[in-house]
């Protein structure tokens, strides 16, 4: 994840999906028996054997936050894996002394690999396209052509989802479904930046698409781990005095024990 961009949003509807404040609190979406009641898919089922999960992530974390219980397990069941990072996350810290982009490329991708580690990635690749942080327009322009490069036939395809709210999120998304289209490939999007806008039963989403990924004990434990590799987003700016990126609340909506996609 990274801080949210103040420009103006490419999709005009995109005013409708405002990521502002604390957002919608966990309890709201626990309290919601339709959470607790999507149907589950197995990742056997979601990746078969023979296929190859890409995970397409706008910034170093958001592969771990929306998908890391889910590569865990793949990984054990032997699937393949290809994680590409558009950006290097650098524009998380916005005018900080403590943060300054330089830091930050070297850092955010450090944290990824440890990340990985934690989550015992064995058949894991990483793809690094280098994109400027914040500006969806390069992303939506140049992104569907270079990933014709590296998906190939039998491939899963993962980003985040085309109204997530954020607008490098957004942009991924476009980008990644508009070239697994063109592939044929299936595309799973995943929501982030939603649970924090959208509310229960919210008219916006598309609930008949969701499906829940259960992560048992011993894999969830693997991700609030993985999650934790990333320090620079965990921790306030000493030097702006902001807030974590990553506060709290944010982390209590992404770290259940279940992750959902849309397929």
């Amino acid at each position: 994840m990274a801080s949210v961009s103040t420009r103006a949003p490419a999709d005009p509807t995109a005013i409708d999906r405002t990521i502002s404040g604390d957002g919608t609190p966990e309890a709201a979406w626990q309290g919601w028996g339709r959470l607790g009641a999507l149907p589950e898919v197995d990742p056997a089922v979601l990746v078969p054997f023979g296929g190859r999960a890409v995970v397409v992530a706008p910034h170093p974390d958001d592969e771990i936050l929306g998908t890391g219980g889910l590569l865990s397990r793949l990984s054990e069941i032997s699937r393949n894996i290809l994680i590409i990072a558009v950006t290097d996350g650098t524009a998380s810290h916005p005018d900080s002394t403590e943060w300054p982009p330089e830091r930050l490329a070297r850092v955010r991708p450090q944290e990824t690999r440890s990340a990985l580690q934690r989550l015992r990635l064995r058949h894991a690749q990483v793809v690094r396209l280098g994109f400027q942080d914040g500006e969806p327009g390069g992303i939506d322009a140049n992104l569907s052509g270079m990933l014709s490069e590296h998906l190939q036939p039998g491939d899963i395809v993962f980003t985040t989802w085309r109204y997530d709210g954020h607008p490098d999120h957004e942009a991924a998304g476009r980008a990644v479904h508009a070239a697994a289209e063109a592939l044929e490939l299936p595309c799973v999007e995943v929501p982030l930046w939603t649970w924090h806008w959208a509310s229960p039963d919210d008219t916006r989403v598309p609930w008949s698409r969701a499906r829940r990924i259960v992560l048992d004990g011993a894999t969830h434990a693997r991700k609030l781990r993985a999650v934790q590799a990333f320090r620079s987003q965990l921790e306030p700016d000493a030097a702006t005095g902001q807030a974590p990126v990553l506060p709290d609340h944010v982390l209590a909506r992404l770290t259940r024990p279940f992750e959902v996609v849309l397929i």
